[in-house]
């Protein structure tokens, strides 16, 4: 017994003929008949005697069809609600999404303008922060997945999946000579003002022994901890910065251009979940929304 055989006994109980209900479900009158005599078999009940050319419902089939009904009316509603569950109608109301503070301004809303086009009834909660806390964040199940920067070992409990990268990058204003330059390297830095991200993190450390190396002492005008806002004081003329270019690129509208900073550094970025939980529908559809803004944000005009 199928579900196709259920509806041929609930239209052969309303138009009272194999022919009707064939024209009906779109079927051919002998498919009617073939699937009619199937159920009769797997019931081992008699539903329909012929009389004059009409099928006449014997009160098995008449009590057998409310059953019927019932079960087509509840694939109809499991139908309805994998339908709601695709478009974000229903399922979790809510999307988590953890991602570094330099994507706030510009990224996050043209991802969610993306997203929400498609799933407006999704609610959606994002968390700016660092790549500790993020993955702190995503192995507590506190949020449904988080864009972070790949360093090292991941924590447990989380995978992560390599979606974009990026290459050491000095950021300048526009009319700096050092924008003269085809690539920049620390000798070029040498009494330059720089405006730096903190300390005590890995690629900064990097950074420093980089100038360690060339024998260039650092002049640090201003050190913050985002990329936005390092992008935004060179912008005002206040140094030039040493950054991954896929943060540079989020930046291209500020009055600033950017030169590889030799020897180059490669930067991995990713996106992080939870090991053996899978994303729901509306969580995955929010992965791709990232993604989509991603390459968009780094296409090269």
């Amino acid at each position: 017994m199928n579900i196709k055989q259920l509806e041929v006994l609930r239209t052969l109980l309303a138009t009272g003929s194999t022919i009707a209900a064939a024209k009906t479900m779109g079927l051919s009158q002998s498919g009617v008949s073939r699937m009619l005599q199937q159920l009769e078999q797997d019931l081992s009940i008699t539903l329909f005697v012929r009389d004059k050319g009409r099928l006449i419902a014997t009160p098995e089939a008449l009590a057998l069809g409310h059953d019927a009904e019932n079960v087509l009316l509840a694939v109809d509603r499991m139908s309805s609600h994998a339908e709601d569950l695709r478009s974000g109608a229903s399922g979790p109301d809510i999307v988590r999404i953890g991602l570094p503070s330099s994507m706030w301004e510009n990224f996050a809303p043209a991802m969610l303008v993306d997203y929400i086009r498609d799933f407006p009834g999704v609610r959606i909660e994002t968390f700016f922060e660092t790549t500790t806390a993020i993955n702190k964040l995503v192995g507590e199940r506190i949020i449904d997945l988080g864009f972070l920067r790949m360093e090292g070992e991941t924590g447990p409990g989380i995978v992560v999946d390599k979606v974009a990268s990026g290459t050491s990058v000095c950021v300048v204003p526009k009319d700096h000579p050092l924008a003269e330059l085809e690539t920049i390297s620390a000798k070029d830095l040498r009494n330059v003002p720089l405006v730096l991200i903190g300390r005590q993190r890995p690629n900064r450390m990097a950074l420093d022994q980089q100038f360690a190396r060339a024998g260039v002492k650092q002049m640090v005008k201003i050190e913050t901890h985002t990329n936005s806002s390092a992008c935004a004081y060179v912008a005002q003329g206040l140094g030039v910065s040493i950054i991954s270019s896929f943060y540079a690129n989020l930046y291209r509208h500020l009055p600033v251009v950017q030169r590889p900073f030799v020897p180059q550094a490669r930067q991995d970025f990713g996106l992080a979940r939870a090991a053996g939980f899978p994303l729901s529908i509306a969580a995955q559809a929010l992965s791709d929304a990232l993604q989509r803004q991603i390459q968009l944000s780094q296409k090269i005009e």
